[in-house]
């Protein structure tokens, strides 16, 4: 028996919002959250901008105890915060230290590049002049890539499975998915899914070096993200969470509580690094399998796609993109669905990207609103069949469908389909 699984909660801390409600504002308004960034200039990075989560150490405060931030570092924050969100958003009351576990709910947090950070600036300089003991008694548990998701289980005390995946930029959306399986298979009633990355310049070093992000908008933070775009000229690191509350049906409506939407079904494959694919870019037929098996189980046609998030970074990879839904889709370029890049207001997210986009996907939906794709004006000539499905600016959406997808590098791939819940 497949049990069916909505979205009965969600929380985000994004670089141009915090919380639901300023979250969708910005989306409505195209307000982008990306920044000139002085340590990027400082450092001498070739991409000076970034999308970076404004007032946390303010935010922290109001969820944190001095004791928890002793051994907690930015990526632990973000998911801790959305995550705490996400749990009170779905009903849920924050629970005391010495409440009972609870056996029902478990966590997927998906984080690409982890605590780097924290090795760099903390643990390194300590260990290479000897001084190992000095390292301190948390530092374990600040750089494995699973504290974003062992640190909430223990704020929300969840006795389900909690994990961190971690497949570059698709991680978010592969965490998603990993829950819908299990709510689906009736392995448990409730999960919170999505992803999580800090903002460092020692996350985003490495990026700058394979010379893959935008150098020349730096005196224009908010015109530097240009997916779609003929003057895309690389993506701009983001940073935050984005996660979502899964749940079996009947448990939401057994509880009384909201539903958001409903996630029909999700895909996740590889391409094998063949056929054009590799670590850094996608098998087209990988792609197009990933997103026809998401819309095989979810038993819909080309034609009840109403809307497709992509994953559209501002690189080369974006007409590929969008040739490859409708190769995908089964139709001519300029029958694309209508299709937007959360991307442009908030940068690439890397391991949060997923999250932070499916949050503005469940948004959507639930709002009846289609947000903008900023800066794509001059739309690359590849996708010019396609123009007329871009949204530039917001607008009103009748359609119950989003479709959304990501790709990442190791040639990986994961689909998810949503559907309004009336």
């Amino acid at each position: 028996m497949s049990h069916r699984v909505v979205v009965t909660g969600m929380g985000v801390i994004a670089p141009n919002g915090h919380g639901l409600s300023a979250y969708e504002q910005a989306l409505r308004e195209g307000r982008s959250g990306i920044r000139f960034i002085p340590k990027l200039e400082e450092m001498k990075f070739g991409c000076q901008v970034a999308g970076v989560p404004q007032n946390v150490e303010e935010i922290q405060s109001k969820y944190f105890s001095e004791e928890d931030l002793i051994a907690m570092n930015p990526n632990m924050i973000y998911a801790g915060i959305a995550g705490i969100d996400c749990y009170e958003d779905a009903g849920f009351s924050c629970p005391s230290r010495d409440s009972e576990v609870d056996w029902d709910t478990g966590a997927i947090i998906g984080t690409g590049i982890g605590g780097i950070d924290t090795i760099v600036e903390k643990m390194m300089p300590k260990v290479s002049v000897g001084k190992v003991r000095r390292v301190g008694s948390t530092m374990v548990e600040q750089i494995m890539c699973s504290s974003v998701s062992a640190k909430l289980g223990g704020l929300l005390g969840l006795g389900g499975q909690v994990t961190t995946n971690s497949s570059a930029c698709t991680t978010g959306s592969e965490a998603i998915a990993e829950a819908f399986f299990k709510i689906r298979e009736g392995r448990i009633l409730r999960m919170i899914a999505g992803g999580s990355e800090g903002s460092n310049p020692y996350i985003w070093s490495g990026f700058d070096g394979m010379r893959v992000l935008n150098t020349r908008s730096n005196t224009e933070p908010e015109r530097a993200s240009r997916p779609m775009s003929a003057s895309a000229a690389g993506f701009v690191p983001g940073s935050g969470a984005g996660l979502l509350m899964l749940e079996d049906l009947e448990s939401a409506q057994a509880r009384g509580t909201r539903i958001y939407a409903e996630i029909l079904s999700a895909n996740v494959n590889s391409g094998g690094h063949r056929n054009g694919g590799s670590m850094t870019a996608p098998n087209p037929e990988g792609v197009v399998r990933c997103i026809r098996g998401a819309m095989s189980m979810a038993e819909i046609e080309s034609s009840d796609v109403d809307s497709i998030n992509g994953h559209l970074t501002a690189t080369m990879a974006d007409p590929k993109e969008i040739a490859n839904w409708a190769h995908a889709l089964e139709v001519s370029p300029e029958q694309v669905p209508k299709v937007n890049s959360t991307k442009s207001m908030v940068g690439h997210g890397l391991g949060a990207a997923g999250g932070l986009e499916t949050v503005a996907v469940v948004l959507q939906l639930h709002k009846r609103f289609l947000h903008g794709s900023l800066n794509c004006e001059d739309v690359h000539a590849d996708i010019q069949e396609a123009a007329d499905s871009i949204v530039h600016k917001t607008e009103k959406f009748s359609g119950k469908i989003i479709a959304k997808s990501s790709f990442g590098f190791g040639d990986v791939n994961a689909s998810l389909i949503f559907k309004r819940w009336d």
